[in-house]
Formats: structure tokens, C-alpha cells, sequence
């Protein structure tokens, strides 16, 4: 099992969570994060850092969201590597609490 990235990191994009992975398994959207799951090693570590609530156990992916297991495949294949903490995008306490954002991830 591999812990996914849903709904609550677009246009926020919090980096917490790239600071705990002991496997550097996050790569990085322009508004948005994502696991890969052939490098996670579902330690849950990013979980609690999340201050969105916006990471899931691939088998606890909320049923409206379960676009977002396909999602952070693919897009870890063509997305760099994030290992360090950065700011939040400048809108994201705005974002933080809308739903429904999937049509937002640029890609």
C-alpha cells in the first residue's frame, strides 16, 4: 500500500510533509504535490505533518477522490523531486478549505 496526495494540496501545496520522507518520495506540480508510489515505503510520517489533512493510505482514499491514485502516478513520472520545505502558494489559506479541486492541478 502507498499513501496519496488528494483534493486538500491543490493551490495550497503545503511542503511539511517533503520534510519528513525518509525516501524522498514527493515530487513536485506547480500547484501541487504528489507520491510516488514505487518510492513510497508507507511509513506514514507525512500524514500527521500534513496541515491540511490532504494525505491518505491508498485503501482510506475517500470515495470522491479516488481520481487522485492515478493522479499522483502518473504525475510522479513526469514531476521533479521535492526535498526541502518551501512556502505554501501565496493563496493558499483560501484554497486550503475548497473541495472538489481536481480540475485545478496544473499540469
Amino acid at each position: 500500500m502507498t499513501y496519496v496526495v488528494t483534493d486538500a494540496c491543490v493551490k495550497c501545496k503545503y511542503t511539511d510533509c517533503v520534510d519528513v520522507c525518509p525516501v524522498d518520495c514527493f515530487r513536485e506540480g506547480p500547484n501541487f504535490l504528489v507520491i510516488d508510489p514505487d518510492e513510497c515505503i508507507d511509513c506514514t510520517l507525512c500524514v500527521a505533518e500534513c496541515p491540511v489533512e490532504a494525505i491518505y493510505a491508498e485503501d482510506d482514499v475517500p470515495a470522491n477522490m479516488t481520481q487522485y491514485i492515478a493522479a499522483n502516478a502518473e504525475l510522479a513520472k513526469q514531476w521533479p523531486i521535492i526535498v526541502q520545505k518551501k512556502e505554501p502558494l501565496p493563496e493558499h489559506e483560501e484554497w486550503a478549505s475548497i473541495s472538489g479541486k481536481f480540475d485545478q492541478i496544473e499540469r
